[in-house]
């Protein structure tokens, strides 16, 4: 079922969510697969929709002090990615809480999680409960979904609603970078250039 997405609808999505049902929405990039991040089965049923090989699954929150219900103790590394960067196109890899659900984190002990831009978005997102997997809305190995349209023929079934926010406006996904160690490491170079982050980190002492 494609809505669009107006204040009725993003309300009805968070009930949706509530209720263990998953949803796909637009994020700050493509369009994503959303489910509540501490609802193990609706997590595995997104899994599953994908045929998904093991990997994590990023996940993207409303506020800056949501960061906390998902990731240990922020490093310095850490802290000034999330000043400089966020709301921004950068999911930040680091250690995961204990209990988050072994398909979140694929037995990785990481997650990724991401501030996204758009005060909509974030809207959704709150509404939602702070926090949603954001992991794109597409069969593994095929392009990302731009538009609901793309959504739905990917997803003829297995979803309880599509917000229809509009055609993405991006040019790339976001840039991936793992600080669980000392030594940041580049997952994937995206939205944010590599310059950029080295640029930033260079501040760190």
């Amino acid at each position: 079922m494609i809505l669009p997405d107006n204040q009725a609808n993003r309300e009805r999505a968070a009930r949706t969510i509530a209720a263990g049902g998953l949803i796909a929405f637009r994020t700050d990039t493509f369009y994503g697969l959303g489910a509540d991040p501490f609802n193990p089965p609706a997590v595995r049923q997104i899994i599953d929709l994908k045929g998904r090989e093991r990997k994590p699954i990023l996940l993207l929150i409303s506020d800056l002090e949501e960061v906390d219900r998902f990731i240990g103790d922020q490093t310095e590394q850490f802290k000034l990615l999330a000043t400089s960067l966020w709301p921004g196109p950068l999911t930040i890899v680091y250690t995961a809480s204990a209990g988050l659900s072994s398909d979140l984190t694929a037995a990785t002990g990481t997650i990724g999680v991401r501030l996204p831009h758009g005060d909509s978005l974030r809207d959704l997102i709150r509404i939602c409960g702070g926090a949603l997997t954001a992991t794109s809305a597409n069969l593994t190995g095929s392009p990302a979904a731009r538009n609901a349209a793309e959504v739905a023929h990917y997803f003829p079934s297995g979803l309880d609603l599509i917000l229809d926010s509009g055609e993405t406006t991006a040019t790339s996904a976001s840039t991936v970078l793992d600080v669980t160690t000392g030594v940041p490491r580049l997952i994937r170079e995206g939205a944010i250039s590599r310059e950029r982050l080295t640029e930033i980190l260079s501040h760190v002492e």
